[in-house]
């Protein structure tokens, strides 16, 4: 993509308005734009006939429709899809797409590799370059969008479940989230568009009031000296800190909120029936669902997959406690697409991988 040209598929409907302002274009153009790009899905501007000749010219000059490039694509037996995607520099990004008989969802990344370290995660291992524009991370979707439209599939839900810690990228996920709501642009429910963080308080205060999307808390553990260790961004926003702030997320807005929690299930970490109860302790009286996840393996990783029989126990101390409590299906584990193995590949700015 040449550098001076503006990628229009990382602007949302008022940053678009405000560059056809700067040619001196009316409101009414923006949705003309938008029409072309994502229900007609055309990125060509000379075929866009009810634009002026001056503005496809002036188009044409600025500004440019360009979706990432796929370099793999891997198809699980399961029906998972994952893509590795060329970043530049060297780096690449995964998404996947988790077909399920009612709906299919899109896991995207946000950042090329992840800073915060989270000692079971396979991203986390490989260190990080860069946040990713609004632009790649709409990419991944419409790139997505045009493969599974194809063989007859569609994208109900999004999460920002891939590769990254989205909060700490607000100024790209958020107009990214923006499209994604936009009747204009993908037209997603509220609720079908899924933020998951690892806990940045000061940025979740943030979203609480400008991004109506559902939340999805990546906790892990009950108390701080476990999760210090398995979540290092604990140390700097501990628990108590991290709830407070999903206090206020619950009470932002006028629509009635809920908060994921994700707990990934470590044999002999977290997994024992008293950490559950500590857990039951933790979100008592919060509107909250826990989603257990059974830990998936990758290279180098030092924990065990809790057995079955654990995990169902664990569950049974939260469902007496009245929290309502799931346990995750791992999919795509064949071409390593379930959750906490996508890694990409990272040339890392942060120099963990040599330490």
């Amino acid at each position: 993509m040449t550098k001076s040209k503006i990628n229009l598929l990382g602007l949302n409907q008022e940053q678009l308005t405000g560059l056809l302002a700067t040619f001196g274009e009316n409101l009414y153009r923006t949705k003309q734009l938008m029409q072309w790009i994502y229900k007609y899905q055309q990125f060509d501007f000379n075929k866009m006939l009810n634009l002026s000749k001056k503005l496809r010219q002036q188009l044409q000059e600025s500004a440019c429709i360009e979706i990432p490039k796929v370099v793999k694509q891997d198809n699980a037996l399961d029906g998972v899809i994952k893509w590795v995607i060329d970043a530049g520099a060297g780096n690449f990004i995964e998404t996947v797409y988790i077909p399920e008989k009612d709906r299919g969802t899109l896991c995207i990344s946000s950042q090329v590799g992840c800073s915060l370290a989270c000692t079971f995660c396979s991203t986390g291992m490989q260190g990080f370059n860069r946040n990713l524009s609004a632009a790649e991370i709409i990419g991944q979707v419409m790139m997505a969008n045009l493969y599974l439209q194809d063989k007859g599939k569609r994208i109900s839900n999004v999460v920002f479940m891939g590769m990254g810690e989205p909060l700490l990228n607000e100024k790209a996920v958020y107009p990214a989230c923006d499209l994604l709501l936009d009747d204009l642009a993908f037209g997603l429910s509220r609720r079908k568009v899924t933020i998951s963080t690892s806990g940045v308080v000061p940025a979740l205060l943030r979203m609480a009031d400008r991004i109506p999307v559902s939340l999805a808390v990546s906790l892990h553990a009950a108390d701080d000296n476990l999760r210090d260790e398995l979540v290092p961004i604990n140390q700097k926003y501990p628990i108590q800190e991290l709830l407070a702030a999903c206090k206020v997320y619950l009470n932002a807005g006028t629509q009635e909120r809920h908060i994921l929690f994700e707990y990934v299930m470590l044999d002999g970490v977290n997994d024992s029936s008293a950490q559950g109860k500590k857990l039951a302790i933790l979100l008592k009286g919060m509107s909250a669902k826990v989603n257990l996840i059974p830990f998936n393996p990758f290279p180098e990783s030092r924990y065990k997959t809790s057995k079955k029989v654990t995990i169902e126990k664990f569950q049974d101390v939260l469902f007496a406690a009245n929290i309502r409590t799931t346990t995750r299906s791992t999919r795509g584990e064949d071409v390593d697409a379930a959750c906490g193995q996508l890694a990409g590949k990272i040339i890392d700015k942060t120099k963990r991988t040599k330490k």
